[in-house]
């Protein structure tokens, strides 16, 4: 059987597992047998710029689209039709002729805390060593508690889970989305609060990325949730106003419930000393152009987030 779709991912376990479940979801919107979807849906691995260098933080090579750049390039010149990317590493700015396409059910938005002696963030004793490559969750964990010693984390989750068997550090913070989707729940000792800990925009979302000319394939339509769309794009709003990046750290959330979207979001200095938020309410959700209001909501309170806290990039 020829190829339907291909599809470009990272080599990562929590990538190709992602990038799995795409494949069965995409198979079953284009009717094809159980049997046949990894025939007809390929995977193609990509190693990425940011999958090779593991030793430095990625404000220091390139940032974020370290992550897609390679996988970018593929869809590009034809080699995979779509890309599964982690919302949260993909730019704002599409290259042209790239969109995203559709944005699939999110899982749970927040941080996990995981450690193998303590049960919550709160029971970390004075100085205890801390592990995280996110400068987000670098200055909230500071916010909260700046006598922590944040030691820079990278490496896939297998990695960072046995650095911490290893006892390099007391403990550490990850996604809940991705250590669910691994099957890795069990090591989760605290589900940290949306709060003390506000994910970083589009965390636990997915992003379906294709040519524009794919844009509306009846399988992309398939696969996008309307409302982890609109969520997502409230989000992506404020990180343009803020300039997120691995250089700033930003947070943004917005949740959807009774007929409303809330969005929240923040720029804090990264030493944690300093923290600066706002939040916002849209309320007609059936608008037709509800999706270009969520995203200037974002915007809008970014913008004013930016305008009082100034400056808060890190040096690269």
């Amino acid at each position: 059987m020829a190829p339907l779709v291909r599809i470009g991912t990272r080599r990562s376990k929590l990538a190709l597992t992602q990038s799995g479940m795409m494949q069965r979801a995409i198979g079953r919107a284009l009717g094809v047998a159980e049997a046949d979807i990894a025939e007809a849906v390929p995977l193609v691995e990509i190693v990425t710029t940011g999958d090779r260098v593991q030793d430095r933080r990625l404000m220091e090579i390139g940032g974020k689209a370290l992550f897609t750049k390679e996988i970018e390039e593929a869809l590009l010149e034809g080699r995979v039709d779509v890309a599964v990317h982690s919302m949260k590493d993909v730019p704002v700015d599409q290259p042209d002729g790239l969109c995203i396409a559709a944005v699939p059910p999110r899982e749970d938005a927040r941080d996990a805390f995981v450690s193998e002696a303590f049960a919550t963030f709160a029971d970390l004793p004075v100085g205890a060593r801390l592990g995280t490559a996110s400068l987000r969750r670098q200055a909230q964990a500071l916010a909260l508690r700046p006598d922590l010693k944040i030691e820079m984390l990278r490496g896939n989750v297998d990695t960072r889970l046995r650095k911490l068997a290893e006892g390099e550090f007391d403990a550490i913070l990850l996604a809940v989305s991705g250590l669910n989707r691994l099957g890795f729940a069990a090591v989760i000792r605290e589900r940290l609060s949306l709060d003390d800990f506000l994910p970083a925009p589009g965390q636990g979302a997915l992003a379906l990325q294709t040519r524009t000319d794919d844009l509306n394939a009846d399988w992309v339509e398939a696969l996008n949730d309307p409302m982890t769309a609109l969520a997502v794009a409230a989000e992506r709003g404020a990180m343009t106003a803020l300039e997120g990046s691995c250089r700033t750290a930003v947070g943004a959330h917005a949740m959807i419930a009774d007929g409303q979207l809330r969005l929240t979001t923040e720029m804090l200095a990264p030493d944690g000393s300093a923290r600066w938020r706002r939040a916002g309410e849209l309320g007609d959700l059936s608008a037709s152009d509800i999706i270009d209001q969520a995203r200037a909501l974002g915007l809008r309170l970014g913008a004013e987030v930016h305008g009082a806290a100034g400056d808060q990039r890190v040096a690269p």
